[in-house]
């Protein structure tokens, strides 16, 4: 390929001034051929892409495509099933809630519903009637030492970082959020103007960099944190142990990406790595994590304070549930996050194969409260990949509260799904911080979007509740949803997931502890992580 190249090249120059002799216009045919003819010399002698050293110039071409290849097969090869994380059909149908068109399904589901893993709720011969049902159920998050409770829908958005996400991006979500009444968490990053600005309800979410409550070290700053956990729109605070993109990882926002903004915000310097530690500084064990606790939930002036985590080590979870007891300090509320991964970008090992998947960690989590007898005290909620209103039940159905979504919203703000938040580039504006990128998106435009996607999603979710005869979301149990194992095989959450007694895994329980916990409970210590 080289040496044909080369003879190409030598043999179209030779033509091209043999007639440029008699005919002058043939030269400016230089300009464009003399360029090509350079780079596939300079192809020809580098060494460090082999394809385009062996094919000059026609190489290019490989990587031209490449880079088009997700576009080529979302829009032209993979079907409304194909699709990965969303399907096109769980794309399209956020699209049509959120523009308030027809969300119905012609000529009955395309999905196989004898493939194993479908799954479906079984409904009742003497349903709800629709006038008995409430749209807009509310959850009352705060225990007993809560002193500002907070009323919060059943589906909110999830944690998503100014940083991570534009400035008109967090702007509409938080505009959605304030129309529909609904909660939208901060992420990591901090609490920004722009989580504020719309006036929407917030959970403000402290990661281990204590970004916003922090001293110059990274240690967490009590004065910093009152004097913002005490603002009006902050309606809960959320610890974040881990989560499912990149459980028990840490990271790192390179100097290059520490504007001024994004140093006042997070309280770090301009210019600056800034390190997200793996684990917190602020506590070193469960007792210790009881105790701060106890310390925002006073520092906020008696808002709900809960963490969130994606399970991993079982026995470090019951060693956490083991210090509320011998403390007496509860959380308000527990995010149990999906290790199926989320917006964030991480490393594709931490994506795919570490941290437990929301649907284990959730009946992990609701089993181990029920277990200690501590579930009333604890609102669950689930984090994941919430689009449809079945997905909600299916989680309220095995012991979830409420839920979080995230990518869900992102598609609402016009997400396409170009799998490039990694990036910059983001073509809709959604996750990057080019200006001229996110300018595309009318903050105007979205924010009705986002809270229409909110209500017809959670519409959804009440309507089918009350095709089962269930008319509010803490009814929903694990008898009513059913998964297929094998084509002859059909089993209820209840059957696969058996629930836990109360108070089975205290000491001196009447109850055997349930045999799958023995072990974990065994090793679990409150003193250690």
């Amino acid at each position: 390929m080289r040496q044909l190249f080369a003879l190409i090249s030598v043999l179209l120059l030779a033509l091209i001034f043999s007639f440029g002799y008699f005919y002058t216009p043939v030269l400016w045919s230089l300009v464009g051929v003399i360029p090509l003819i350079v780079i596939g010399l300079i192809d020809m002698v580098q060494t460090k892409n082999a394809i385009i050293h062996n094919y000059p110039i026609i190489g290019h071409l490989r990587y031209m495509l490449g880079g088009i290849g997700p576009e080529i097969h979302q829009y032209f090869v993979e079907n409304d099933e194909d699709g990965k994380p969303f399907s096109r059909l769980n794309r399209n149908v956020v699209y049509e809630r959120a523009g308030k068109v027809d969300d119905t399904m012609p000529f009955g589901t395309q999905l196989n519903v004898y493939d194993p893993g479908y799954e479906w709720l079984s409904h009742s011969i003497n349903p709800a009637n629709p006038g008995e049902l409430n749209h807009d159920p509310r959850i009352i998050i705060g225990g007993p030492d809560c002193k500002q409770p907070y009323t919060a829908s059943i589906l909110n958005v999830s944690a998503m970082s100014y940083g991570a996400l534009s400035k008109n991006a967090i702007l509409a979500l938080n505009a959605g959020a304030k129309i529909g009444g609904f909660a939208h968490n901060t992420g990591e990053g901090g609490l920004s103007p722009y989580h504020l600005e719309p006036g929407g309800d917030v959970v403000w979410q402290l990661g281990t960099g204590y970004f916003g409550c922090r001293n110059q070290d990274g240690t967490f700053n009590g004065d910093l944190f009152k004097e913002r956990a005490t603002l009006p729109n902050v309606k809960m605070i959320e610890i974040k142990l881990s989560q499912g993109a990149k459980p028990g990882h840490g990271g790192i926002l390179p100097a290059k990406k520490v504007s001024e903004e994004i140093a006042k915000i997070r309280l770090v310097e301009i210019g600056k790595d800034v390190i997200s530690p793996p684990r917190h500084s602020a506590f070193s064990n469960p007792m210790e994590m009881m105790q701060f606790i106890a310390k925002l939930r006073d520092l906020s002036g008696g808002k709900p304070v809960g963490f969130k985590l994606c399970v991993g080590i079982k026995s470090q979870f019951l060693a956490i549930c083991k210090a509320m007891i011998k403390t007496g300090i509860y959380p308000d509320f527990i995010t149990v996050d999906g290790g199926e991964g989320g917006t964030g970008a991480a490393p594709i090992e931490f994506s795919d194969s570490v941290g437990m998947p929301l649907t284990d960690g959730l009946v992990f989590v609701t089993d181990a409260l029920m277990g200690f007898g501590i579930k009333d005290n604890i609102k669950i909620i689930a984090s994941g990949k919430v689009v449809t209103g079945f997905d909600i039940i299916k989680l309220l159905s095995l012991g979830a509260d409420a839920c979080n979504s995230a990518r869900a919203m992102m598609l609402a703000l016009g997400c396409i799904q170009a799998l490039k938040c990694n990036t910059n580039r983001c073509p809709t504006g959604v996750a990057t911080q080019d200006k001229i990128l996110q300018g595309g998106l009318s903050v105007e435009d979205k924010k009705v979007k986002v809270a229409n996607f909110h209500f017809q999603t959670v519409k959804s979710a009440v309507d089918m509740m009350g095709s089962a005869g269930v008319k509010s979301p803490q009814y929903m149990n694990r008898h009513h949803i059913n998964k297929r194992e094998s084509r002859s095989i059909v089993k209820t959450y209840a059957d696969i997931y058996p629930y836990v007694v109360t108070g089975s895994m205290l000491p001196n329980s009447e109850n055997p502890v349930p045999e799958q916990y023995k072990a974990d409970l065994k090793f679990a210590n409150e003193t250690i992580f």
